[in-house]
């Protein structure tokens, strides 16, 4: 209502001048249309909703919705969701990493928002605030962090309405998130327990409210090609792979994490040598690993470091490369040259294994576009199987 959103502008500006923050004009908030047209995404949304497969039946008679996603240079996979009514549209990462749902607000001062789409809570006759006093929240990713202010409103993943979804407004974003980012927010799709702002996410209340028939989702990422992957909400599509799902349980029900047995080279263990933990995150592009285990597989591929801490490889070599076999549930899944190598534009060769304080793996989409991933939270476990 109108009562409601005066009150989150007095709030919110109280709650900005609090955390001594400065606050930019307001801007005119372009259509749907217009913020379609300009991002190059008009054709693309209208091919989709019209015609777009949003129901698929499947072998057990259950109903898929569809969530087709776009490839940034294989950095970064992005779908289109709406949020308040009338509906703003955004370009979100649906990220298994993470369990918060965020999107710019009008009143974000930083750089970083002002290449990307904002929430405007006025424009919305369907968002409300939180009972309670406003407090700002901070989000923490490994890219940066977001600074913001919970809301509610009605939420649209395709066909999917999911009203009162709970929802950070950014006020302030690190510069990660700014103009090279081809994406305006980010949805977690991980369990409760990793919730920043401690609210319930958004694949938990699509479960809760009845809008999807199973309680689970899967991923379907191409490569290169602009087109082509999904999200799948509530059932799985078995064209998207080959062979069997192999079930493997998850061994933390916070992430989507898994027991690794090994990683292997030409059949000799080269790391996780006596086991070890694995993230799948659809959040991540590359493939991040404990300090010693990932230069050990620098060094067998010939990698070198360069001054920005990239490891680069002799582009004529690569074919030459052997397999990188992550063995999970006592299956081999094999990780080529042609995924683990990347060319940037300048015609570098780039080793996509990065060095993490961690000892746990974290497998992004250099491995999630060989294998379609199923996430079961009935059942709390991941399938992969050959992505076709």
């Amino acid at each position: 209502t109108r009562e409601g959103s005066m009150k989150w502008l007095v709030v919110l500006r109280l709650v900005a001048l609090s955390e001594c923050l400065v606050r930019v004009p307001l801007m005119k908030v372009k259509s749907m249309r217009e913020n379609l047209e300009e991002n190059g995404m008009l054709k693309q949304y209208l091919e989709k909703y019209p015609y777009r497969r949003a129901k698929f039946l499947s072998k057990d008679q259950k109903d898929v919705t569809y969530e087709s996603l776009r490839n940034y240079l294989d950095l970064v996979y992005v779908g289109l969701i709406t949020i308040g009514t009338p509906p703003q549209t955004f370009k979100v990462v649906f990220d298994t990493g993470s369990a918060d749902f965020w999107v710019p607000s009008v009143l974000c001062y930083t750089e970083s928002c002002d290449t990307h789409e904002h929430f405007n809570p006025q424009r919305s006759s369907t968002f409300r605030l939180p009972t309670g006093p406003v407090r700002t929240v901070k989000l923490r990713y490994g890219s940066g962090d977001i600074l913001g202010i919970v809301g509610y409103d009605t939420l649209k993943i395709g066909d999917l309405e999911d009203i009162n979804q709970a929802f950070v407004q950014s006020i302030w974003q690190d510069h990660a998130f700014g103009s090279l980012a081809p994406f305006d927010g980010i949805l977690g799709l991980a369990y409760p327990d990793i919730s920043q702002a401690r609210h319930t996410p958004v694949f938990d209340n699509l479960w809760k409210k009845g809008l999807i028939t199973e309680n689970l989702f899967a991923f379907y990422l191409t490569s290169k090609r602009k087109r082509g992957s999904m999200l799948m909400l509530g059932g799985v599509d078995h064209s998207y792979y080959s062979g069997e799902l192999r079930w493997v349980p998850l061994t933390k029900q916070r992430h989507w994490q898994v027991a690794l047995d090994s990683i292997t080279m030409n059949g000799t263990v080269i790391a996780c040598h006596d086991g070890c933990q694995a993230i799948l995150d659809t959040g991540s592009s590359v493939v991040d690993g404990p300090n010693e285990d990932v230069l050990q597989i620098q060094n067998v591929i010939h990698a070198q470091q360069t001054y920005n801490n990239m490891y680069v490889i002799d582009c004529n070599t690569t074919t030459q490369l052997p397999d990188v076999v992550f063995v999970i549930g006592g299956v081999n899944y094999p990780v080529p040259a042609r995924s683990y190598i990347r060319k940037n534009a300048l015609g570098t060769c780039i080793s996509t294994f990065n060095m993490f304080s961690s000892n746990t793996w974290i497998l992004g989409d250099v491995f999630l576009r060989l294998y379609f991933s199923v996430y079961d939270r009935a059942n709390n476990r991941v399938g992969l199987a050959p992505a076709i």
